[in-house]
């Protein structure tokens, strides 16, 4: 059987404007945002329902033609790099939010929707959805689920993976399958827990359940400036020593600091080599009891500017800053490869140090921005692409 055979059998599927396959289509999925490294499908469908995924993946089965799923394209780690030979299977379209249930606190959606979108419906039932990826306005659940999104809230809140309850899949054959279920307990073993983060590994997700979370009463938003990274990442393990349990812990440096400014605004002290975001969030009473306590740990740590959001704007300010960073970074480098790595949070402020020498040694931009609460570091390397 030949590619033109299989494309054929595609077009019983899709209509033109669905089914693309000239050079100039393609170049688009032809990455992820990890854009080092690409390959051209020789097609890319658009499905709009559920049933055309799985006619798909049928097809692509009898044809033994590979595939990838895509959502948005905004994987850092070609998590929708196409194979060579293969196709790419576009999902945005999957995009129905099927339920809020605000009783049960869970809702159902397809894989195409966006992070964000969940969060925006379960609004007015005052829920929302906690991960939360800096891509989170773009990304979609099928992705995150993919790779097990943390974002920066996942010191309290957990991963993708502690707030999906069901999964129903395609798997590579074309069999459907159902996965978990609606309620927080389901019997037999954790498959819903092995097909989070599998990369695609085991198929397709069309549909989610999902845990939903009331709204936190209040936040308190706090951001330090520190006159070194290393004394950022130091305080980090001050303020878990304490004894608090913030919502998140971010750290920038001084390249993403500007990144960020220059793109958004954010109102960052330029002057900061290390700044340190935290934010308390829950019941008021517990969050200002916890907030004085974080306010000394902050004093002791030597921070050289504390500045502290009074209102829901300032604090929607800093985060926007954050949010932003990894993006803005292409404003300061013509190219950037993102590393992902985890150290014990004691070991923090010696990893930066590592880092911050071997930038200095071999003369190479390094931009730090990540979550620092559970020490999990994304060096942005720069280089001219």
């Amino acid at each position: 059987m030949t590619n033109a055979s299989f494309l054929d059998k595609l077009r019983e599927i899709y209509p033109q404007d669905r089914l693309l396959t000239k050079k100039g289509q393609l170049v688009t999925y032809e990455s992820d945002s990890l854009t080092s490294y690409q390959v051209q499908p020789i097609a890319v469908v658009i499905p709009e329902d559920q049933d055309e995924v799985i006619e798909t993946v049928k097809t692509c089965n009898e044809y033994m033609i590979p595939f990838v799923a895509r959502g948005s394209g905004t994987s850092l780690s070609g998590g929708s790099l196409p194979i060579e030979g293969g196709i790419v299977i576009a999902l945005n379209r999957l995009n129905k939010i099927i339920e809020i249930d605000p009783k049960n606190r869970i809702a159902v959606v397809e894989a195409g929707v966006v992070n964000i979108d969940i969060s925006l419906a379960a609004a007015p039932h005052s829920l929302y959805f906690a991960p939360d990826p800096s891509s989170q306005l773009i990304c979609t659940i099928g992705g995150n689920l993919a790779f097990n999104s943390g974002g920066a809230h996942c010191l309290k809140y957990g991963m993708t993976s502690n707030h999906i309850l069901g999964i129903k899949a395609v798997l590579p054959d074309g069999e459907v399958v159902e996965l978990g279920s609606d309620s927080l307990e389901s019997v037999g073993p954790d498959l819903v827990g092995m097909y989070v983060g599998s990369e695609g590994l085991f198929g397709i997700a069309l549909e989610v359940t999902l845990r939903l979370l009331p709204k936190p009463e209040t936040y308190r938003t706090v951001l330090a400036a520190y006159e070194s990274l290393e004394a950022a990442g130091e305080a980090v393990s001050m303020v878990i020593a304490a004894g608090l349990l913030p919502g998140a812990i971010e750290i920038m440096d001084t390249l993403a600091i500007q990144a960020a400014e220059s793109a958004v605004q954010a109102g960052y002290p330029l002057d900061a080599e290390g700044l340190l975001i935290v934010e308390l969030d829950g019941e008021a009473s517990i969050v200002e009891s916890d907030f004085n306590a974080l306010m000394e740990v902050m004093e002791e740590s030597g921070a050289s500017e504390i500045r502290i959001a009074t209102d829901d704007e300032q604090r929607a300010k800093i985060w926007k800053g954050r949010k932003s960073a990894f993006s803005a970074v292409g404003r300061i480098s013509q190219d950037y490869l993102v590393q992902d790595g985890v150290v014990p949070r004691s070991q923090l402020s010696k990893a930066l140090g590592e880092i911050g020498k071997l930038s200095s040694e071999y003369g190479v931009r390094v931009a730090n921005v990540f979550h620092a609460g559970d020490g999990n570091l994304h060096p942005l390397i720069l280089f001219d692409g």
